[in-house]
């Protein structure tokens, strides 16, 4: 089973090419719009939306000179959450891509994809898991029980984590995104000892169960508009561009007031994360994902919480951070366990021994050349155990090389929308 992933939920075209057997990542390329929006100071979506025209054809492109496309068994795409032009740019590549190739397509939530960035290359999955999701538009506390089974349990009530970095260093007129610009200022600082600028740390003193970033970017603001750094910002126009740049990345007081923004937002994030570990001790896993997990004081800071909380941590690459097609190729795979999962189970005499010749029991290893169907079952016993189920006919083991009509009513292209909001994974009162 090969499964071709697109991502085009902002501002990174994305292709990778899985092996659904094993997860192994066979092939993987994206192509980052950073420079094109930088000078604005945030993605703008009709920009975006052009680029991703253009960009992934270019990937398809370069995915022809190394594949066919004969072997493909399913095209999976972001199709939420995220702006919708370029959501809209993804799906009609894969829409096109599954009618010629009359292959199944299958939509992927943005945001279980970054989840799933920590299980690529492994076709393990670790669950329960508790998820603190930081990215450009997202900071959220997930609890993740199986692929359909995740529930936000805590949120922001305006700004992102990421948002927040990107507006601070659209200040400081260093461009986007933000999150590396603002981090590395911040290392300058700790590494020359320089004293960080006092900012406040949000709902420090509130037990709520939330995030919130807006006080602190007016914050940031409100600092810099009392320092001489402001006045270099405002003459930026008498400088080239990186000359200004050095200018500003050679300032103490940017580098000071970067570094007060890191140790704010980060202890803002472990304060809520410590809040809600004191009132949930029944998930032993954590994880933090998105493409601002890779801020390396949160990254330190979340080590000591989970070790004092003797949480298992889990981390994805930093290569993985960010948006990406392999996260959302790995992300196909747990859907299509779980889908399959869920036919089965449908097909099942519930409670009843089936006394044909074609059973598996499900409390003995399967000995079958087919590692496909043999991990798949494996799987299935995991899902069931706890709902005792005896028997599994094997017949009804519907997979990627069943007959391609069932499929393709299954997973009818036309039917794919896209969706800029998030409808897949349920937010707990």
């Amino acid at each position: 089973m090969r499964i071709l992933s697109i991502e085009s939920s902002c501002d990174d075209s994305a292709l990778a090419y899985t092996d659904g057997n094993n997860a192994k990542l066979l092939w993987h390329e994206k192509i980052s719009q950073e420079d094109s929006h930088s000078c604005y100071g945030g993605v703008v979506p009709e920009l975006a939306s052009r680029l991703f025209a253009r960009d992934l054809v270019q990937l398809l492109n370069n995915f022809k000179q190394k594949f066919s496309f004969s072997n493909i068994s399913y095209i999976v795409v972001t199709n939420e959450p995220g702006l919708s032009t370029s959501l809209l740019e993804g799906v009609m590549m894969a829409k096109a891509l599954s009618l010629s190739l009359k292959i199944p397509l299958l939509g992927i939530n943005h945001l279980k994809g970054h989840i799933y960035s920590l299980f690529i290359e492994s076709y393990k999955e670790i669950f329960p898991l508790c998820v603190l999701l930081v990215s450009g538009g997202h900071t959220m506390l997930i609890e993740c029980y199986s692929y359909n089974d995740m529930r936000v349990v805590a949120n922001t009530l305006d700004d992102s984590f990421g948002e927040c970095y990107d507006k601070a260093a659209k200040m400081l007129g260093l461009g986007y995104p933000g999150g590396m610009i603002i981090d590395s200022l911040a290392k300058q600082a700790l590494s020359e000892n320089i004293a960080p600028v006092a900012l406040p740390i949000p709902l420090i003193n509130q037990n709520m169960q939330c995030f919130s970033f807006s006080g602190l970017k007016n914050a940031f603001r409100l600092q810099l508009e009392k320092m001489a750094l402001k006045n270099l910002i405002q003459d930026s126009q008498l400088y080239d561009k990186n000359e200004y740049v050095n200018r500003i990345k050679n300032s103490i007081e940017a580098k000071a007031l970067a570094l007060g923004l890191q140790e704010s937002a980060t202890t803002h994030l472990i304060h809520k994360c410590k809040f809600y570990m004191k009132q949930n001790d029944h998930i032993k896993h954590f994880a933090i994902v998105g493409g601002a997990s890779a801020n390396s004081m949160l990254r330190e800071k979340i080590q000591i919480l989970t070790a004092q909380f003797h949480k298992t941590l889990l981390m994805s690459e930093l290569r993985y951070c960010s948006d990406n097609a392999a996260m959302i190729g790995r992300a196909a795979i747990g859907k299509i366990r779980h889908e399959n999962a869920m036919n089965t189970y449908k097909q099942i005499n519930y409670g009843q021994l089936d006394s044909k010749k074609n059973t598996l029991p499900l409390n003995k290893i399967w000995h079958d050349k087919d590692t496909e169907s043999k991990n798949f079952a494996s799987n299935l016993s995991n899902s069931y155990a706890m709902q005792k189920l005896d028997t599994i006919n094997l017949h009804t083991i519907s997979h990627a090389h069943a007959n391609s009509n069932d499929r393709n009513n299954q997973y009818n292209p036309l039917s794919l929308q896209i969706s800029p909001r998030n409808t897949e994974i349920k937010t707990t009162s």
